[in-house]
């Protein structure tokens, strides 16, 4: 039994997990994130992300909440995108160009996101989606 009045986040099934994490390798793979990058990234496996590619529909697997996260985060950071840029070469090539930002410092979206930590993947939403600037 739960006390106080905070609310739970909803169960995610594990049909509900690989319909995301397939749209997120989808976003990714539109991204040109290498299978290395890719596993740093949503923190999976080569052959979970093999698996995931091949599309078995049958086929499910157990995420854990940090990896649920990350692949919230890819989908946000693509929603950003999309919000900001009107063509598809800026929504897929924006996470590749060299970024001046004091956070990138040089580097592109991708590489820092490629770096593992979630505090990485966070913060290179939280500056994309500041592009958008209130378009919500």
């Amino acid at each position: 039994m739960t006390t106080g009045s905070a609310k739970q986040a909803p169960e995610i099934s594990k049909t509900q997990g690989v319909i995301g994490l397939r749209a997120a390798l989808n976003i990714l793979e539109k991204w040109q994130a290498s299978v290395e990058q890719v596993g740093q990234i949503l923190r999976i496996s080569r052959s979970t992300y093999t698996r995931a590619r091949q599309g078995d529909s049958q086929w499910t697997v157990s995420l854990d909440a940090d990896q649920l996260q990350r692949i919230s985060l890819v989908l946000n950071i693509h929603a950003a995108l999309r919000l900001v840029f009107d063509n598809p070469e800026n929504v897929y090539g924006f996470v590749t160009m060299t970024n001046h930002n004091t956070f990138f410092s040089g580097r592109t979206p991708l590489a820092v996101m490629a770096q593992g930590d979630m505090i990485a993947l966070y913060e290179t939403f939280r500056r994309i989606d500041a592009l958008r600037g209130g378009q919500w």
